[in-house]
């Protein structure tokens, strides 16, 4: 779909934060085969969630609810496992 966009809502009182991308291990020649890790903050004294979106379509694969708040601007990075 290059050129296009499609914009993916978190809900009302939520943040999230700044997506990594995560390629596919089997992403078939596909620039886009991979997922998109973001953590949402549920305001200052709610929770958190780890959001796991498809990358080439935009859909939710899962959300794993933090045991506690991670704070608003935590970043963080991808580092594939070392092959050997």
């Amino acid at each position: 779909m290059a050129g296009t966009a499609k914009p993916y809502g978190t809900g009302d009182g939520t943040s999230p934060g700044e997506a990594v991308f995560v390629p596919a291990q089997d992403n078939g020649g596909e620039e886009d085969a991979g997922y998109l890790l973001s953590m949402v903050s549920h305001g200052a004294t709610q929770g958190s969630e780890l959001l796991v979106l498809d990358a080439r379509d935009m859909t939710r694969i899962a959300a794993v609810e933090m045991p506690q708040r991670v704070p608003a601007g935590v970043h963080g990075s991808w580092v594939p496992d070392q092959q050997g």
